[in-house]
């Protein structure tokens, strides 16, 4: 792992687009599944995948898999930045959601009717 790379280079950019997206993608399909274990665990889920795929990244990068100067320290760092930006976007998604139904009147629990 090298800490020698530009803090403000376009790949850093990327890194963190890129767990962001997986980050959300990964987490929406959890949400969407019949399984209500998957759906309670649906952002924690998508935080693995895309600090899994971040890591896989680095470690091909570390061992020459792709043309790139090495791994990187700062490209981990973009990656678990773009996780905490996701997971900042559910939060805020799940509380204008929240919001609205009670809003609209709707219960997200049991109804004694």
């Amino acid at each position: 792992m090298e800490w020698e790379d530009e803090w403000w280079a376009l790949d850093k950019a990327q890194h963190l687009l890129a767990c962001l997206l997986i980050t959300l993608l990964v987490a929406a399909l959890a949400g969407r599944s019949r399984h209500a274990f998957l759906r309670r665990r649906s952002a924690a889920i998508g935080s693995v995948a895309s600090l899994f795929a971040g890591a896989a990244k680095e470690a091909g990068d570390e061992i020459g898999l792709w043309r790139s100067a090495g791994g990187s320290a700062k490209d981990a760092v973009a990656d678990l930045l773009g996780v905490v930006l996701a997971l900042i976007v559910i939060d805020l998604w799940r509380r204008w959601v929240r919001s609205t139904r009670r809003r609209r009147g709707e219960d997200e629990g049991l109804s004694m009717v």
